[in-house]
């Protein structure tokens, strides 16, 4: 049993986190692409792969490999072949240039180092009209384990790093108590 991943699903499935509304905010269809970065215990890769269908693919890009076993555990146990767990090391994961519809990265923005360079090299795989979400802690709750230990980042500072990297707001929603939510495209992409 993997206590970290069920917590991080829990988590995610929460009524605080409002899945629901995030996926419908997505507006994922059937036969797309997602590229989960920072997977956790997987509860949005498997949301992710039921959404695209068979005809969709999901990565579910993790840096512990415990994760990515539970992932890989769970995947089998639902019968999906669409989804694949990767265990990445460090650095951008490496994925095929204009392949991907969507990249998540949810609660993961604050670990990245050289932030700027990181979503620079993102880009090429989004296909023309991909998006790019990130739901971050915004540490405006006063003394929240995410504010005292620095796990969040500023709406603001995510928009100025991500125009900086080459990427425009598509829609900003404010659907989630304690974290921002951003929808970005890729500057000279048109929206799909």
């Amino acid at each position: 049993m993997n206590y970290k991943a069920r917590m991080f699903n829990r988590k995610a499935s929460s009524p605080k986190s409002r899945p629901d509304e995030v996926m419908k905010a997505l507006g994922l269809r059937p036969g797309q692409t997602v590229a989960d970065i920072g997977a956790g215990g997987g509860y949005f890769s498997f949301r992710f792969a039921e959404a695209v269908g068979e005809e969709g693919r999901v990565g579910a890009f993790e840096v512990d490999r415990k994760l990515v076993e539970f992932i890989e555990v769970d995947r089998k146990l639902r019968g999906l072949t669409n989804l694949k767990p990767v265990l990445i090391r460090e650095g951008i994961p490496e994925i095929k240039e204009g392949s991907i519809d969507l990249v998540f990265v949810r609660n993961v923005y604050h670990h990245l180092t050289q932030r700027v360079e990181y979503f620079k090299g993102l880009r090429g795989a989004l296909k023309p009209g991909g998006k790019l979400a990130i739901i971050e802690y915004s540490g405006s709750k006063g003394l929240s384990f995410h504010d005292l230990f620095g796990h969040y980042v500023r709406r603001e500072t995510i928009i100025e790093e991500m125009g900086s990297a080459g990427y425009r707001v598509l829609a900003e929603l404010d659907i989630l108590s304690e974290q921002s939510f951003t929808i970005f495209g890729v500057t000279g992409y048109h929206s799909a």
